[in-house]
């Protein structure tokens, strides 16, 4: 990996966070030279693993547009035609024959399980299948899923706090599809959206209820406000943005999620409960954040940020979407967030915006509104 000039992206200048650790190199040394075939790398973090592998013109299966977008920097980085690598989303028809299944374990284990579901038809009995995680990310659920779906397992001594799985394929194990996705019926008192469908495809946090925040934000969001265009930043499976299009069927809902499974989540929550050609009109976009919206064309934007990203706990995606959301808006347009009390996110929004209210608080969340002047 030291031979490579990898980065994380969007790069960031004030962190010394590489784009690969302990578990992506003991992969490679356990793989060595013995790749053949058809190739294909699930999980990877930052393209790191497929950049060095790229002699192998492997593919690339992944939930994340950061991490594609990563992929094709490292590739330039190191002059390497991306041509070489094929990169596939998480929602896209897999290849019909792997080889080589080589797995970054995700830190979500439904995602992980409907990906080896997805994968499972194209793997044969000589398909050579190593899992790599740090020993904090591989559990027993993470052997039983390799198990029940794939064949016998087992794991590695641990080096440098990182381990490998090997798995066995068994093709007498029969290939069921994938589970996923999943829906349940919304509780009555989060506002227009109570009792209304979720949708959720494997990956989506609290896929198989609503988390305690999003329902603290549903039951103090705005109301009707007229013809105007909102958008729900980071959309989850996307019950912001469908109570927001419940509440005013006047405005225009903008969905988005670095997320492939999230942003499919919220257009299947959105067409079950308004249909694909009722309602407001609504728009679903993959992408790094507000970074494709027009500057100044924003209304309302609401957003539940992350803070952290896979192990390292950051405010750099807040601060981007915080930015990115102030760029957006017009002037007099606003930013509402939910976030817990103790990320400080009141300071930051200040900051940006010169403005900051509270618009409901409990002991653990708060939610914020700031107004671009």
């Amino acid at each position: 990996m030291n031979e490579l000039d990898l980065t994380r992206y969007p790069a960031n200048p004030r962190d010394q966070l590489r784009a690969w650790d302990a578990a992506d190199e003991y992969l490679l040394r356990h793989l060595g030279d013995t790749l053949h075939g058809d190739v294909v790398v699930f999980g990877d973090r930052w393209g790191a693993l497929v950049t060095a592998l790229a002699a192998h013109r492997p593919t690339q299966i992944t939930d994340s547009f950061l991490t594609q977008e990563a992929t094709r920097a490292n590739l330039k980085r190191n002059g390497i035609d991306e041509g070489q690598v094929r990169l596939l989303s998480t929602r896209d028809t897999p290849p019909d024959r792997v080889d080589a299944l080589l797995v970054r374990v995700p830190k979500n284990l439904a995602l992980l399980e409907d990906q080896l579901h997805r994968l499972a038809p194209a793997v044969h009995e000589g398909t050579v299948v190593v899992g790599a995680g740090m020993v904090t990310e591989i559990h027993t659920s993470t052997l039983r899923a390799f198990e029940r779906i794939l064949g016998p397992t087992r794991t590695s001594l641990a080096e440098r706090k990182a381990r490998l799985i090997f798995c066995a394929p068994d093709p007498s194990l029969p290939r069921t599809p994938s589970p996923w996705p999943v829906s349940y019926a919304l509780p009555d008192d989060v506002g227009p959206a109570s009792g209304r469908t979720v949708v959720n495809h494997a990956g989506i946090f609290c896929a198989d209820r609503l988390d305690i925040g999003t329902r603290f934000l549903l039951r103090h969001l705005p109301g009707s406000r007229g013809p105007e265009r909102v958008v729900d930043l980071g959309c989850g499976n996307g019950v912001v943005g469908l109570s927001m299009a419940l509440a005013n069927p006047e405005a225009e809902a903008l969905f988005v999620d670095e997320s492939h499974q999230a942003v499919a989540s919220a257009r299947a929550t959105y067409q079950a409960n308004l249909g694909s050609q009722a309602g407001a009109a609504a728009r679903f976009a993959t992408g790094d954040g507000m970074a494709d919206v027009e500057p100044g064309s924003v209304d309302l934007v609401l957003n539940n940020p992350p803070f952290h990203t896979h192990r390292a706990t950051t405010d750099d995606t807040a601060w981007r979407m915080f930015t990115g959301s102030r760029t957006a808006l017009r002037r007099g347009g606003e930013l509402w967030v939910i976030g817990n009390r103790h990320l400080g996110y009141h300071a930051k929004l200040r900051r940006l915006f010169g403005n900051c209210e509270v618009v409901a608080s409990d002991p653990k969340f708060v939610v914020l509104r700031a107004v671009k002047r």
